[in-house]
């Protein structure tokens, strides 16, 4: 009898899925998924979840059933990993400890609320986990609610804040600029109650990323009617207000805080290698420094492509979850580890309802067809996960 490979998978984000489905193609492979949740949170989309275009059940996906949709070979369990011992091979969570012969660090990311600006915590929102995302959405709906019962024209106007001029912070600030004149505009009521503004502390949004997308979602901004103040920097903020680097005060209903991110809290924890920023240092194989049976993937480590860090996308923890996989077969077969080759693959920005801005295979496009093409990859990707989930609805209601 062949002996089995225990691979413990820590995260059920982008990356720890698609490792899973690659190594449960291996039915050696004993393959146990820890996740504190007992969901994916496809959270590409959560965009749409705050404007009301999708609701909860779509934007995840149920992590015990996808895991029974694999043969016997996969277990999900709902656990929070506190530690590893790597020395003896052990993930450690509050209830007990689990042996591995190969593991898999994909506990990905999440908001970094700055310490040293005040009130931020405390008076802000991040999207970055489904909880604070839902909770959000709730309060923007009743804040707009709120506006039309308390006098529509009359009312004092509705204030929103983004900081954080990236990729999530333009997304999310366009989908609500997007969905609040619609919901005003369809219903006939006063759209000038609504401010909308995206604070950005590089000399433009997007930085870093391709020169003519950035354009176009600047171009996209402006015709919603988002303000934009680059430059400057979020420096405290008290519930009521923001004040900013340049000692300019807002009035803030609300405000969402996408200025930068962090590992995951367990990341700290861990006896690893990390770089200046706190993320684990891989190899080019992407396994971890001193321990060749563990790998570090997803937005818990940082890779690079000619020298320049690639952005942590879904793209990329997917790219790198195939690599993941491929190198921890080749481990057990005792062939020669692949070096990761890793870039993007194109880029898809989401600019309110129905528009888009991409780049995808050297080309450019964006409007309704940019959205289009967007929305198709990220259903193809949830049909590919519920179709797994189904085959395991239905091992329940065959026993």
């Amino acid at each position: 009898m062949e002996k089995s490979n225990k691979i413990i998978i820590i995260g059920g984000g982008y990356a720890g899925l698609r490792t899973v489905e690659y190594l449960a193609k291996n039915r050696q492979n004993q393959i146990t998924l820890f996740d504190k949740n007992s969901y994916h949170y496809m959270q590409t989309e959560v965009y749409d979840l705050i404007a009301n275009e999708e609701d909860f059940a779509q934007v995840t996906q149920d992590l015990y059933t996808f895991c029974m949709g694999f043969e016997e070979n996969v277990v999900f369990c709902k656990q929070e990993v506190t530690s590893v011992d790597f020395d003896n091979k052990k993930v450690i969570t509050q209830i007990q400890r689990y042996n591995y012969d190969y593991l898999v660090i994909a506990v990905g990311s999440k908001t970094k609320f700055l310490p040293n600006i005040k009130g931020l915590k405390e008076h802000s929102y991040g999207v970055k986990s489904l909880r604070h995302a839902m909770y959000f959405k709730q309060r923007f709906e009743m804040s707009l609610f709120n506006k039309v019962r308390d006098g529509g024209a009359q009312a004092e106007p509705l204030n929103i804040i983004v900081a954080g001029g990236g990729l999530s912070g333009v997304e999310v600030v366009a989908q609500m600029a997007s969905y609040s004149r619609e919901f005003y505009n369809k219903n006939n009521f006063i759209c000038r109650t609504l401010n909308i503004v995206l604070i950005n502390s590089a000399k433009n949004i997007l930085k870093g990323m391709d020169e003519e997308l950035m354009q176009k979602s600047k171009k996209r901004l402006s015709e919603l009617g988002v303000v934009v103040k680059n430059e400057r920097r979020v420096v405290g903020l008290d519930g009521v207000s923001v004040s900013l680097s340049d000692g300019e005060v807002l009035p803030m209903d609300f405000m969402i805080f996408a200025g930068g991110i962090e590992p995951n809290t367990l990341v700290y924890k861990l006896n690893l290698d990390k770089n200046e920023r706190g993320y684990i240092e891989t190899n080019e194989f992407l396994q971890v420094k001193k321990h060749s049976e563990v790998f570090a993937i997803g937005d818990c480590t940082t890779i690079y492509s000619k020298g320049k860090a690639l952005a942590p996308t879904a793209d990329i923890a997917e790219q790198m979850a195939e690599y993941c996989a491929k190198n921890i077969e080749n481990l057990i077969a005792d062939k020669k580890l692949k070096a990761y080759k890793i870039a993007s693959r194109g880029m898809l920005i989401a600019l309110g309802r129905n528009y888009a801005a991409s780049k995808l295979l050297g080309l450019y496009f964006n409007g309704y067809l940019a959205y289009i093409v967007k929305k198709l990859i990220e259903r193809v990707y949830a049909i590919r996960l519920s179709r797994v989930a189904k085959k395991g609805c239905g091992k329940i209601f065959q026993s």
